[in-house]
């Protein structure tokens, strides 16, 4: 015979389920974010970039999360390499039943999931990956980018290169996607801006296997009036080190893509070149009230300071969360429609992600480099607006739709 206590349980059990199964679904569930990325490869960025995602998602799930769910963050790491990327992502979205598949930071690696989400009908949202051909050249439908491509940065760099009035240049670059986009639009815009321009050499070493003396001396040999670098990371820090010492950089100007990032201008210490024209992320002297705001918020966190990657990860994530609320969920062709148009705010101020190339509008700082005491920092910068460094709008539609 059952007693009066164990009939009040069961009662009450069989009325907490049945609250349970009248929630809506969403106060049961959360988002998942699937995020891949090179962590084991390129760790000075991403380090910082997973610290800023992880403080986005405390910050969006204390304010109540999406709509009620909170966000859940999953991560994977590519290897660096494009074939392991598409398999992750499949993994993410088969395996893991991801709402949103995010990241990438090689532009490689980043048009392979470009490509996967065409495929699969997946909506991407790139962080990192430069490569103009991600939303212009090659662009789909379900693909959207954070930051701003190499056309944009060459041209925030490009004005003040052609206030040098140097006519022979030379430039260096990683020989992957990333540096062959990044050389081909400093060369278009250099030319618009400066017709007689010439470019009297080239060294495209692979990306992390730099021959520093050789690469360094063929450039002097070239006896160029300038130079455009775009390595960064440790093939950065090996160039600026054999170029001191062989004294390529000498009464030479030198325009360098990302140089003033601190992921990669911190390392180089007191071999921090002085006036290079860089753009990078002064987080020191960034004083707008959102700025401020994510700073106070990131070095509470985490007892350190914010890099380059730390904005990108921070604002990914905040871009996710506010596709999910504008999409009212995460069905594929809603947040697509959610995205195109969709403004956000960021510590560099609010972005647009524009409808015609799903290509944001987040900016970069320009400026020079000094050697501080032994420590490289950015000096004279200025925060150039995305929205105006972007091609017209019938450009990019002639890009996107060509085969």
């Amino acid at each position: 015979m059952m007693t009066t206590r164990r009939f009040a349980t069961l009662t009450s059990l069989a009325f907490a389920a049945s609250v349970l199964i009248g929630l809506p679904a969403h106060a049961q569930a959360v988002y998942k974010i699937g995020e891949l990325n090179s962590y084991k490869a390129q760790p000075a960025f991403l380090e910082p970039y997973k610290k800023g995602m992880e403080l986005a998602v405390d910050e969006i799930n204390a304010g109540g999360g999406v709509g009620g769910r909170k966000i859940e963050l999953v991560t994977r790491d590519d290897n660096a390499n494009p074939g392991d990327a598409v398999r992750v992502a499949e993994e993410l979205v088969s395996r893991e039943k991801v709402d949103v598949l995010t990241g990438t930071f090689l532009s490689n690696t980043g048009m392979a999931v470009a490509d996967f989400a065409k495929q699969k009908k997946v909506f991407f949202l790139a962080g990192e990956p430069l490569t103009d051909k991600l939303t212009w050249q090659g662009g789909n439908e379900y693909t959207f980018r954070l930051r701003p491509g190499t056309y944009m940065q060459a041209a925030m760099l490009v004005p003040e290169a052609a206030k040098l009035k140097k006519k022979r240049w030379a430039v260096v670059y990683p020989n992957y996607e990333y540096g062959q986009s990044a050389v081909a639009a400093f060369k278009t815009l250099l030319k618009a801006a400066q017709p007689d321009v010439e470019f009297v050499a080239e060294q495209a070493p692979p990306l992390g296997k730099l021959d520093a003396g050789s690469v360094v001396q063929a450039l002097a040999d070239a006896k160029p009036d300038a130079v455009f670098n775009v390595l960064f990371g440790a093939d950065l820090s090996k160039f600026v080190r054999e170029g001191n010492t062989r004294g390529l950089f000498k009464d030479r100007t030198v325009v360098s893509l990302l140089t003033g990032e601190p992921e990669y201008l911190d390392p180089l210490r007191d071999e921090a070149p002085n006036g290079w024209i860089v753009t990078g992320y002064p987080w020191y002297g960034v004083q707008t009230p959102e700025h401020q705001a994510f700073l106070k918020a990131y070095q509470a966190k985490f007892n350190d300071y914010p890099r380059l990657g730390s904005i990108v990860g921070y604002s990914m994530i905040k871009s996710a969360a506010e596709g999910l609320k504008k999409a009212g969920g995460s069905d594929t062709a809603k947040m697509v429609a959610a995205f195109k148009g969709l403004q956000v705010d960021t510590p560099l101020g609010k972005i647009t992600y524009r409808a015609e190339d799903h290509q944001s509008t987040m900016g970069a700082f320009v400026g020079k480099t000094k050697n501080e005491g032994g420590k490289g920092v950015m000096v004279d910068y200025q925060y150039m607006d995305g929205a105006k460094f972007q091609p017209p709008a019938a450009e990019v539609k002639k890009s996107r739709s060509a085969p």
